[in-house]
């Protein structure tokens, strides 16, 4: 079974304030008071500038929208994240913005790599938005990471 996800995540509030004025957008809830935005196709055709590529290698992330991103910050700490996994092996990748600029990142745990001690990228991006695991989770289950496989599924659940 595979897991592919590229979302901004944030503060419910935060998120739905910030992501007013993009049409394409489309938010979902997660635990702890997060939600999550999908980087759909239609979102990514929405913001990015045509041949504009990030600094921060992400493999989803428009360069323009990392500014777009830290602007949001300004009103809350805003993470984005990427996992790509498939039969055990995968790969990670997220950084956070908090008051405009990088406060976290970007972090990146490659294919075949053991998480670090601090766990992996995207639980160390929740961690920095104010998520909490219990004994025996990490941060990317507290929140419900795991009730989708695919980014659309946030926004098109599968039917039963």
């Amino acid at each position: 079974m595979g897991y592919d996800l590229q979302a901004v995540i944030a503060e419910g509030e935060v998120l739905r304030a910030a992501s007013r004025d993009l049409p394409a957008a489309r938010l979902a809830t997660l635990g702890q008071g997060l939600a999550l935005m999908p980087m759909t196709d239609a979102l990514i055709d929405s913001v990015a500038d045509a041949g504009e590529t990030g600094v921060l290698g992400f493999w989803r992330l428009p360069g323009e929208f990392e500014k777009t991103l830290a602007d949001w910050s300004t009103a809350g700490p805003v993470a984005y994240v990427e996992a790509e996994h498939f039969g055990g092996v995968g790969e990670q990748r997220a950084a956070v913005w908090q008051g405009g600029t990088i406060v976290l990142g970007p972090v990146h745990v490659g294919e075949g790599r053991p998480f670090p001690p601090a766990g992996s990228a995207i639980s160390q991006a929740l961690r920095r938005l104010g998520a909490v695991a219990s004994t025996g989770e990490d941060e990317f289950s507290a929140v419900g990471l795991d009730r989708h496989r695919h980014g659309e599924g946030w926004i098109h659940p599968p039917v039963p």
